[in-house]
């Protein structure tokens, strides 16, 4: 676990994270039924059945606290302390089988995120962070790379439908010419690389803030930098990542340039 005991917050996040894997388990590779939402995207029983169960054990520990979930909604967002939850980041790749999907936990007090859980159920991977204590994967303290030339940066995307629309990807195509190396891992697993050192930056454009809430933390706590693709600072609005090791962020802000 982490060097001081982690805060019953902390601990209850892990809880329903762990409450969430086992519900899930149990769907992945049964043929679940998917239907499709307003917004295009799809959704499972696994994922309504997820969130409940993480709803239900926050709710009890935490019954002042107000809860965002991707499937159950917002209630008391006005709250001090809210917790924000997407209970299948990835259900494209659960239904395909893939299992590069995640459950995201975060919790942001006084419009801060300041706790993070990002679990992996079928890519067994668990990582966690709160504000002050370090960032963990796997139960081992974990760190950022200290890269800090684009000639020598690998770099990940993911969504980038927005991206390709607009006047920054040419921008962008000259990025990744000048830089080492660019992958596309996606979901969860370019920020847990990232966190742990093992690439340099991420970018993405079009992202909802349950997807990411939880990863700023754990990234930040990791030693890296998170905003959107203008610099500005992450909230419940934001919808474009840019995520770095640090000192490469402002040489990446520099010729990606986006709504320019």
């Amino acid at each position: 676990m982490t060097s001081a005991p982690p805060s019953v917050e902390l601990k209850a996040a892990l809880d329903a994270a762990q409450a969430a894997a086992d519900v899930i388990r149990h769907f992945y590779q049964r043929n679940v039924k998917t239907e499709i939402k307003a917004d295009k995207s799809p959704v499972t029983e696994a994922d309504i059945r997820a969130e409940e169960v993480i709803r239900d054990l926050l709710a009890r520990r935490f019954p002042s606290y107000g809860f965002f979930g991707e499937e159950t909604g917002k209630s008391d967002m006005n709250a001090e302390s809210v917790w924000l939850v997407d209970p299948i980041d990835g259900t494209k790749s659960f239904v395909r089988e893939c299992p590069f999907f995640s459950t995201q936990i975060a919790l942001m007090r006084g419009g801060r995120f300041v706790l993070g859980v990002s679990c992996a159920p079928a890519y067994h991977e668990l990582a966690w962070a709160e504000r002050g204590a370090g960032a963990f994967l796997d139960g081992k303290r974990i760190h950022v790379s200290k890269v800090n030339a684009l000639d020598g940066a690998i770099v990940s995307s993911g969504n980038l439908k927005t991206l390709a629309a607009s006047p920054a990807w040419a921008r962008f195509g000259s990025l990744i010419g000048a830089t080492n190396r660019i992958r596309g891992y996606g979901d969860f697993v370019h920020y847990h690389l990232l966190a742990r050192g093992a690439l340099d930056v991420v970018i993405e454009s079009d992202v909802n803030i349950l997807d990411i809430a939880a990863l700023t933390v754990i990234l930040e706590e990791a030693g890296g930098r998170f905003t959107d693709l203008t610099g500005g600072e992450v909230d419940l609005a934001t919808t474009t990542v840019l995520a770095t090791n640090g000192p490469l962020h402002q040489p990446v802000l520099d010729r990606i340039q986006l709504g320019r």
